[in-house]
């Protein structure tokens, strides 16, 4: 018996095995010190068909773009074996605020190859996809003892993996199973990268880039801009009907992010979403809203990140047990010569903290307007957001807003803050140039942000990090706020562009003036970080 049902059960036995594959290492450390500074994907380009979250120039898996509305014919079968390679290499510069106890003045490179075989047929769709990350030049003099800490994202990857600078492994595997019977339901299982907010690709490129850009991983993510990545080893399952989508996922994450060991899963990490996503097309506009549910636990005996003393955090040795429910609004409208968007996102948490109740929030409200039509295409955008931090270390009541496992720099394109205690108030100037003949990227994207950062409760922490990627690491790291609330203004500039259909060249710099929590801790109010990236698809 050769059923869809049978091949299924095989399939899920094949997958215990996997975190069993190894990685090519070069005598790799344990870290002793818990990584700072996060990193995330980057959003600058502006269409939907554009590099997707993960911020590679790999070809989508065939499941990637799930249109919601209005329903699309099927994707036709590729025949056979279809064969990719992908090559993203990175220089990044840190200038990061000063101090005595380090050298945050630094650059080093990274290379991100990824390649493998994907098959479809009309039953089952196969993808397989190796990842070789490489790194040159880590900073080895770049972390100073608490409360600076690492001193930038060269840091972190010190840190995490000592002398060992280059790894190969698995970064997704898996099976996607469809009855022909039961159009637009697919089971996915194996390795995969997931994009929590990203379930479908809306038919509008603005409302495309609005998901991707402003809405997706918050919460749950592949961290595409870090050099490792994440991904997730599980199921996830999807229906589409009639401009609906249902998506339930079940997974642990993997190691990576810092970590150049990516193979290996989190078993003590666990995972469950389920996403409602509802197309709202009106008469002059295009809309979408979502509601979510995710449940997080993580049975490992790392020391928990939060404003406890720390030797009450030591002994607090408690799993936690994380719900997370809420939703999102999108909407834009066409007004007079252009374009009106609104945004509107929130979650709430409640659960177990460790010995702590979970008792937490987030929200996040935009709106913008673009000009499509005139030259350069201007888009104007504001908007605020606020994690919610703790107040009283002795209530027994853990009030920070809990991220989850997202990927940060989406929203914190210079990686030295995440989505936990802080307020985020943002201007962004989005331009766009034609084409290039015979392509669809615009040949020119520029962006600037600029950011208004400050904590939301002074009596809490500075955070940064993006989630478990070790058993031994926590994944967050929190500074003294020293009383302080006003964290930092940020100003920052991106140009990407793209001469060919297989070859994208990104240039971005920003400057960071610290506010009084950061002069407390550091010499300078002064910080600088740069980079220039090229990704090629071969």
């Amino acid at each position: 018996m050769n059923s869809p049902l049978r091949r299924i059960v095989l399939t899920a036995c094949t997958f215990g095995p996997l975190s069993l594959l190894g990685t090519v290492s070069a005598g790799a450390q344990t870290p002793v010190i818990a990584g700072p500074v996060e990193t995330r994907p980057d959003p600058t380009t502006l269409l939907a068909t554009a590099a997707g979250p993960t911020g590679t120039a790999a070809p989508a898996p065939p499941d990637a773009k799930k249109a919601v509305a209005p329903a699309a014919p099927p994707a036709p079968v590729k025949k056979g074996y279809q064969f990719f390679l992908s090559e993203r290499l990175r220089d990044e510069n840190y200038n990061w605020w000063p101090t005595d106890k380090a050298d945050g003045a630094y650059n080093f490179a990274g290379s991100l190859l990824r390649f493998g075989v994907s098959r479809q047929t009309k039953q089952e769709d196969f993808f397989l996809e190796m990842q070789n990350t490489t790194f040159i030049n880590l900073p080895t003099k770049a972390i100073a003892s608490a409360p600076q800490g690492q001193l930038g994202q060269g840091a972190t990857y010190f840190a995490s993996n000592g002398s060992q600078v280059a790894s190969l492994f698995p970064h997704q595997l898996y099976f996607r199973f469809k009855d022909p019977t039961l159009p637009g339901q697919a089971l996915k299982l194996g390795r995969f990268e997931y994009s929590d907010g990203n379930e479908t690709t809306a038919a509008d490129p603005a409302l495309a880039w609005l998901k991707k850009n402003r809405i997706a991983e918050r919460l749950i993510g592949s961290f595409g801009y870090s050099d490792v990545g994440r991904s997730f080893d599980g199921f996830e399952f999807s229906a589409n009907r009639k401009g609906s989508n249902l998506t339930l996922l079940g997974a642990f994450p993997t190691r990576g992010v810092f970590d150049l060991n990516g193979s290996d899963t989190l078993t003590d990490v666990r995972l469950a979403s389920l996403s409602l996503t509802k197309s709202l097309p009106g008469k002059k506009s295009a809309g979408e809203g979502r509601l979510f549910a995710v449940y997080y636990e993580d049975h490992r005996n790392d020391v928990k990140t939060d404003n406890r003393p720390a030797a009450v955090r030591a002994t607090d040795k408690k799993p936690i047990r994380i719900a997370t429910l809420g939703g999102n609004y999108l909407r834009v409208h066409d007004v007079g010569a252009g374009k009106l968007d609104t945004l509107l996102w929130y979650a709430g948490q409640f659960g177990q903290w460790g010995a702590q109740h979970q008792g937490a929030y987030a929200v996040a409200a935009e709106v913008g307007y673009q000009l499509p039509k005139a030259p350069l295409k201007p888009w104007i955008r504001a908007g605020y957001y606020l994690g919610s931090g703790d107040g009283n270390t002795g209530n027994n009541q853990h009030g920070t807003f809990f991220p989850i496992l997202p990927t940060p720099r989406i929203y914190a394109r210079d990686p030295f803050y995440n989505e936990s205690n802080l307020q985020d108030l943002f201007f962004q100037v989005i331009l766009r140039t034609a084409p290039k003949h015979g392509l669809t990227a615009p040949l020119f994207t520029i962006r600037s942000d600029v950011h208004s950062l400050r904590l939301a409760d002074s009596s809490d922490l500075w955070y940064g990090g993006g989630g478990a990627y070790d058993n031994a690491i926590f994944g967050y790291n929190g500074r003294t706020s020293s009383g302080k609330s006003s964290l930092a203004t940020l100003v920052d500039l991106s140009v990407d562009y793209a001469p060919a259909k297989s070859m994208t060249v990104t240039a971005y710099l920003s400057y960071a003036n610290g506010g009084n929590v950061i002069s407390s801790l550091y010499k300078s109010r002064d910080s600088v970080f740069s980079y220039l990236e090229l990704n090629y698809r071969y």
